[in-house]
């Protein structure tokens, strides 16, 4: 996989086969695609994404509800989303402009910011799913276990193996002079690019698709079992949540993943061609579309699942609200606003994961 590169297919694919050396494949169509739907998608996209996790980080923070494992969990989630969408217009701008113009220490910082998002993503999801497990499977140990300490120390020890997992594309990626346009991907000599996509599609599918799946299917199967054997309201509404979390994160990234892999075996599984490159290309460019509108859609999940998130975001803003009014309100007003918002309905007997 050669992603966040996929931009750079976007106007020259290039053939990488060892049979076609010296031979470039243009491709108009994809070039207008990615012009024509892919900019303004990622602009809505990076709009909403930003609004929508910056406010779940707010609301983690403003009402003070850190002290749980799963929070823990869901603010490390928004922060990595935060992450990957920090890279998102430069890549715009790329395909725009179908030149590299930020640079060569830029390329490699973005495009290790780009996977330390992306694999931060998909660590955070499993700890979620596996967090859900302890809670619900084995109660009695989760007391023990799902501390605050052990989610700041598993989220840190999360967060350095993302990094690590993102380091090569610190050192492979980087600025190169093709024809007249800068580009910006792992510059590698032919068969060691393909070693590496190929390295790169393995590593994201094993990590962010079979073990987080694996993971998914044997708590999710215990936790059904015993909340049928034990119904209990308060941790199905947590299930809820964090169960559609985990499947629309890997409805809208399975394709990708699996596009990725695709992409970096193409000269095995296909007979080699201009337009079937072109096919794969366009199809690695409509599925990392769709992978990238996960990072908005989190935040849209709590809003119509999470009630008491929906709660939470109005008291966030009723209290920024009380707090600009007294600019415009006479002293009076003031204070009966200052105390109303001083004394709003208290959270703290219940955690804000539990319907979040």
């Amino acid at each position: 996989m050669e992603s966040p590169a996929v931009t750079e297919s976007s106007y020259n694919t290039v053939a990488m086969n060892d049979f076609f050396s010296g031979f470039v494949c243009f491709s108009i169509n994809v070039r207008a695609f990615g012009i024509t739907v892919l900019t303004p998608l990622y602009s809505l996209v990076f709009v909403i994404g930003v609004i929508g996790n910056v406010l779940v980080v707010l609301v983690l923070i403003q009402r003070k509800r850190l002290r749980n494992m799963t929070s823990i969990y869901l603010f490390n989630l928004a922060v990595s989303d935060l992450v990957f969408l920090f890279t998102l217009p430069f890549w715009v701008d790329y395909i725009v402009k179908g030149d590299w113009v930020f640079g060569n220490a830029m390329c490699k910082f973005l495009a290790g910011f780009y996977y330390l998002g992306l694999y931060s993503d998909m660590f955070f999801i499993t700890l979620l799913t596996i967090d859900r497990y302890l809670a619900v499977v084995h109660a009695v140990f989760a007391l023990r276990a799902r501390t605050v300490t052990f989610g700041i120390i598993s989220s840190i020890i999360t967060w350095v193996l993302a990094t690590l997992v993102s380091i090569p594309c610190l050192y492979f990626f980087k600025t190169q002079l093709e024809f007249t346009y800068q580009t910006c991907r792992a510059v590698l000599p032919k068969k060691s690019l393909i070693q590496f996509l190929r390295f790169q599609a393995l590593t994201m599918n094993i990590l962010g698709l079979i073990l987080p799946l694996l993971a998914m299917i044997i708590c999710y199967t215990r936790i059904i079992n015993v909340l049928h054997r034990r119904p209990n309201k308060k941790k199905a509404k947590v299930m809820r949540l964090i169960f559609v979390i985990t499947l629309l994160f890997f409805l809208l990234l399975t394709p990708y993943y699996l596009a990725a892999f695709v992409s970096a075996f193409e000269d095995v599984l296909f007979t080699p061609g201009c337009v079937r490159s072109q096919q794969v290309d366009l199809a690695l460019m409509i599925t990392e579309a769709l992978a990238y509108t996960h990072c908005c859609v989190n935040p849209v999940i709590y809003v119509f699942v999470g009630e008491r998130f929906r709660k939470y975001l109005r008291q966030l803003f009723w209290r920024r609200t009380a707090v600009s009014l007294p600019k415009w309100l006479p002293f009076h007003s003031v204070d009966r606003v200052q105390r109303s918002s001083s004394t709003s309905p208290s959270t703290g007997e219940i955690e804000v994961s539990a319907d979040l």
